[in-house]
């Protein structure tokens, strides 16, 4: 049989300097692997060498929003259907051996048997350009808190000439003064080395501070942009839509229903009933940082939006726990952020009115 006549899949186990590759028949039946340098030439050389065996199905990846994400876009660019393979559990890892080859052959595996069927992230478009952005975004942000929290230590411990002058100052108050700060002395003495390391810090977060503003005036136009009946939503600003976005990817055509939204956001509710108790409870997976959005959109909304006021006061009427109403409140949230997402072609029926 000529190899043009065989259908093949491909599996790809990925890291950072070369890629494991397996072939295997529409049956299962182990053909060839191989490995691949992660460069232009040896992903062409990759794709030429799993045609050579057959017609390509699909390729099963294995880490395609890390190592992977180059090759997915290479083979999906040259009309490759990728299917994004979860790593095995732990069980399934200690039964089995573990090599690379193994490991690409388990991915081509998967995909035959259908226990790997993802689509994953496109990551070629203004979707990913908000995520790279706001990676840098959310480091400054954390580096910025840290940093007010060793001002605030240092403050705590240094000698009460520092201390005194600085009590009862705001944050911004306390940053301001102490980069203003002009130390002196000898940094022998305990005194003047923390004033030198407070004005360290002052001016460090100054530009922390400045470095976060930059990026929000980046990303909020490309959240406008890549999304402005979102944007649009009570409760919905830059980061949380960006943050949405994020998680959705540049093609969120590839979540089957807005139920499969609320999954992938945490907002999907468990059911928590035993004996004469019935009940759901807060989903604890799905992508925390999406479920943390959808908590702050909820958040804001219970203090400013009238129609979500009411719809709490009616609930803590019937004798709901505020942990159930936000529970509720998210999974609608999740539902109307789902509908506002680009390049959804929505069929389902419209939203009811009661949050």
């Amino acid at each position: 049989m000529a190899a043009q006549d065989i259908v093949v899949v491909g599996g790809i186990d990925t890291h950072t300097d070369l890629h494991q590759a397996a072939v295997i028949d529409s049956i299962g039946r182990h053909l060839a692997t191989a490995q691949f340098e992660t460069t232009p030439a040896g992903y062409q050389r990759l794709l030429d060498w799993l045609r050579s065996h057959g017609e390509v199905l699909a390729v099963g990846i294995e880490g395609t929003g890390a190592y992977g994400a180059e090759i997915a876009r290479f083979l999906t660019a040259n009309a490759v259907t990728v299917v994004e393979v979860d790593r095995p559990d732990r069980k399934a890892r200690r039964d089995n051996c573990k090599s690379d080859p193994i490991d690409a052959y388990a991915a081509a595996t998967a995909v035959v048997s259908g226990r790997a069927g993802g689509v994953p992230k496109s990551r070629n478009g203004i979707v990913e350009a908000i995520r790279v952005l706001r990676v840098v975004r959310k480091s400054a942000v954390k580096a910025r808190t840290q940093t007010i929290n060793q001002i605030r230590t240092l403050v705590v411990t240094a000698p009460s000439s520092v201390r005194d002058r600085l009590r009862g100052l705001s944050a911004r108050e306390l940053v301001d003064t102490l980069a203003r700060s002009r130390p002196t002395g000898e940094l022998a003495d305990p005194a003047c080395a923390v004033k030198t390391a407070l004005r360290r810090l002052a001016r460090r977060y100054q530009a922390l501070d400045e470095e976060i503003k930059e990026a929000d005036r980046e990303i909020g136009p490309l959240v406008t942009q890549a999304a402005p009946r979102l944007v649009a939503l009570p409760g919905v600003g830059p980061e949380t839509a960006g943050q949405l976005l994020t998680s959705a990817g540049d093609n969120p055509d590839r979540l089957r229903s807005e139920a499969a939204f609320a999954h992938l956001c945490g907002a999907a509710p468990v059911p928590a009933s035993s004996g004469r108790t019935n009940r759901h409870r807060l989903n604890r997976g799905g992508d925390r940082a999406a479920n943390n959005a959808l908590h702050t959109i909820v958040l804001v909304r219970m203090k400013y939006d009238q129609r979500t006021q009411e719809y709490v006061a009616r609930r803590i009427a019937q004798g709901m726990t505020k942990k159930d109403i936000i529970r509720c409140l998210k999974r609608f949230v999740a539902r109307e952020v789902y509908r506002h997402l680009p390049h959804m072609i929505h069929t389902t029926k419209p939203l009811p009115q009661t949050a």
